[in-house]
């Protein structure tokens, strides 16, 4: 980033240069086992260049057992390098975040997953990380148990950072980021809302590094949608977060005290005007971590949980 020019500049570089226990098998009252979770790919046409694409959906075990039941829906926004084509490429998208968790790691997440691939943009091109990356990195699906996590060890030290000014220099989001693609989410939203059960009190959108400046974006810019967002290692700018906080639509913020390509002291003139304006956020810093703290996060059993205890009150269904 920058002091702030030379500062915004650093975070860019960085990231153009660099996205539970197995459950055991569900059954119902009677004794049988619940359906199995199915992960589907849905076709769609992309407002931006008309080109045909794909994205998943996942559908948590116990979906076709019980057909009046309605599910939350959790919206998820990879990182940089996950970006692709939408069709041969997609599957770096389960790399990262609750659909890895809930596809690749088995756990029993209660929601229909829904996950998007961000166009390329000609980043193959200049980004040496997605230039470079292997399909050996993709995670497979086990027939038994589940792969062994990776972890990656942080390095640098622990700090308080350095306070930012000059707000008004600095960009809302990034460039050919998830702004790019908003028709395309919500066109998205609605079809999973056509074909499937859904709880449209009960929508949550949630993204990691450039999936968290695009969570930030999409709850600026429809907050009557969701009934909860968490941004992770992605700050918000202090000009989105009006309409979040007249909504009172719930943030939970995650950072990285290591990380050092979205540094944490970029996410306090954010959230400290947001909680000036009333809007209810939680911040937290995971001081031990770097830029991949989503590790942690999404591993967690306490993010899932928080996400359920909010939905949209009565008559404020998502349009």
């Amino acid at each position: 980033m920058r002091a702030c020019s030379i500062q915004i500049g650093l975070l860019l570089m960085a990231l153009f240069t660099a996205g539970c226990q197995y459950a055991p098998t569900a059954t119902d009252a009677a004794g049988k086992r619940s359906s199995d979770p199915r992960l589907l790919k849905l076709s769609y046409t992309s407002e931006v260049d008309n080109s045909g694409r794909e994205y998943f959906v996942y559908l948590p075990r116990g979906y076709e057992d019980r057909p009046e039941r309605e599910w939350p829906v959790l919206l998820h926004l990879h990182g940089n390098g996950e970006r692709g084509d939408g069709r041969d490429e997609l599957d770096f998208t389960l790399i990262h975040g609750p659909l890895y968790e809930a596809w690749i790691q088995k756990r029993d997440l209660p929601f229909i997953i829904v996950v998007p691939q961000l166009h390329m943009f000609g980043m193959d091109k200049t980004v040496s990380y997605i230039a470079n990356r292997s399909r050996d990195s993709i995670p497979k699906r086990l027939d038994n148990g589940v792969p062994e996590r990776k972890y990656i060890q942080p390095r640098g030290e622990m700090g308080i950072g350095q306070p930012i000014s000059g707000w008004d220099e600095i960009p809302q989001g990034l460039p050919w980021g998830w702004d790019k693609v908003e028709t395309d989410l919500l066109n998205m939203l609605d079809q999973v809302d056509e074909l499937y059960r859904t709880d449209n009190r009960r929508i949550y959108l949630t993204g990691l590094s450039y999936g968290g400046f695009g969570s930030w974006y999409m709850a600026s810019r429809h907050p009557e949608k969701f009934a909860a967002v968490a941004p992770v290692v992605g700050w918000g700018h202090p000009d989105l977060m009006a309409p979040i906080a007249e909504n009172k639509v719930p943030v939970w913020v995650f950072a990285g005290g290591r990380d050092r390509t979205v540094e944490k002291s970029y996410f306090y003139a954010g959230v400290n005007r947001l909680e000036e304006m009333g809007g209810e956020v939680r911040f937290t810093v995971h001081e031990d971590m770097a830029h991949d703290v989503w590790r942690r996060v999404y591993e967690g059993e306490d993010f899932y949980q928080w996400l359920l205890q909010h939905s949209l009150e009565e008559g404020q269904s998502a349009p």
